[in-house]
């Protein structure tokens, strides 16, 4: 019996070990005093690049951004000479926060049972103590875009910083709006591999109208009337144009479609996916209705497409003036977002133009441009600085990262990894 306590003992003290160590970074304090930033290349997020620049903030706030800026007395200086300054990356359409481990169903809170949850809130599920959030940020993306998936209607996103005790502090922007997944014309069948029809494609785009036309109702009912209907009340927003619809859809037909019966509705739409959307862009863009487009590292969706073509989607709505975001999809996969934006220059989108679709453009079309997205006086201090091209996978190196002002710790699991690995193999080649 006391070996077994012992041994129990033992088991318990390892287990413990073992979680102190898998611990993320503490969150960063408050910003202790004032900073500069010196000598850096500054991308504002906006277009506009700033050689040899000065970035002061204070507060968590920036100050002054320019090239012929003095640094006062009293502030600590970070040489940046060499190196550029970004603003903090933006992930939107991502389930970062909601999922540890695909494969272990206990650690995935994406998604809800039911064809209808507008009332779902990604913000109570976003988990801070994600251990993939670290590795994330430490490419230089800073905020999320924390989304739910499945069925007609998924739920409400939230905007959340990525560096928080928990998802209250967390959060910079609760919900920023409800997303609509239209429905599929067609399904794979992955035994035969062929295309097959969906019988109840006209049937589910009625019932996406008639809950719609019913949260209209519910929405305009008359004051004093103490009911409540969670489903309908969290689409009031929605319907009443005050936030976005995010409404996911590839095909030019479906984008179409849907972007006309929201406006029908009074709703604000936000295409997400919009794989098509270069073939309807005069249509976006007459219709002013932005895009979030999926990942540039994709095959190509249809037969007769060129090899090139996910590459090229950004460069061509840039080219007709459509507002546009570029997103990659998933959770871990977030960490090369800069490298999607990187691949879209190969193929015609200017460089300042890539680095506004992951920054100022995500920024804007999300509703938190007020304070985030670009580098400017009165914004807050969320901006990374690298010692190489933050785009390019083969030179980006972040070295430092704040977020409101404050120092971010970017060590990480994958870097703990990479270290203890590479202290093994040295000490084998000195035997």
């Amino acid at each position: 019996m006391f070996q077994f306590k012992n041994q129990l003992a033992l088991l318990l003290g390892l287990l413990i070990c073992t979680c102190v160590r898998a611990q993320n970074p503490t969150p960063a304090p408050s910003q202790a005093g004032p900073m500069a930033v010196t000598g850096a290349t500054i991308h504002v997020g906006d277009g506009t690049v700033i050689e040899n620049g000065t970035l002061l903030f204070r507060d968590g706030k920036i100050e002054r951004v320019g090239a012929n800026v003095t640094v006062p007395d009293g502030y600590e200086t970070v040489d940046a000479t060499g190196k550029d300054v970004y603003p903090g990356l933006i992930a939107l359409n991502s389930q970062l926060g909601l999922v540890e481990i695909d494969a272990v169903r206990a650690t995935n809170d994406q998604r809800e049972v039911g064809t209808f949850n507008p009332n779902a809130r990604a913000l109570i599920a976003f988990n801070t103590d994600s251990q993939v959030i670290p590795t994330v940020r430490s490419r230089g993306v800073l905020l999320v875009q924390s989304t739910p998936e499945g069925s007609l209607v998924s739920g409400r996103s939230s905007i959340m910083q990525l560096d928080g005790w928990n998802f209250e502090d967390a959060a910079v922007l609760a919900d920023d709006g409800v997303h609509v997944n239209w429905p599929n014309r067609v399904s794979y069948n992955w035994q035969t591999g062929d295309l097959i029809p969906n019988p109840r494609y006209d049937g589910q785009v009625r019932e996406l109208e008639t809950f719609l036309q019913q949260a209209i109702g519910y929405c305009d009912r008359p004051d004093g009337d103490v009911s409540r209907l969670l489903k309908f009340e969290a689409l009031c927003e929605a319907v009443a144009g005050n936030s976005n619809v995010y409404l996911h859809a590839d095909e030019a037909r479906d984008i179409q479609a849907g972007v006309l019966l929201m406006k029908k509705m009074g709703a604000r739409p936000v295409i997400v996916g919009g794989y098509q959307a270069y073939l309807v862009a005069d249509f976006l863009k007459n219709e002013d209705v932005p895009v979030i487009l999926s990942s540039t590292q994709a095959l190509p969706g249809g037969q007769d497409e060129p090899i090139d073509q996910p590459y090229r989607n950004p460069a061509l709505l840039a080219k007709a003036g459509v507002d546009f975001a570029i997103s990659h999809e998933g959770y871990w996969q977030q960490r090369n977002l800069p490298f999607v934006a990187g691949q879209a220059v190969g193929f015609g989108l200017p460089y300042e133009k890539a680095v506004e679709a992951i920054t100022l453009a995500a920024a804007r079309i999300a509703g938190v441009d007020e304070n985030y997205g670009s580098l400017a006086a009165g914004k807050s201090a969320t901006f990374v600085i690298s010692s190489g091209d933050l785009l390019d996978m083969r030179t980006s190196n972040v070295e430092h990262a704040f977020i409101n002002g404050r120092d971010i710790n970017l060590d990480n699991k994958q870097a703990e990894l990479y270290r203890k690995f590479e202290e093994k193999y040295s000490r084998q080649q000195t035997r």
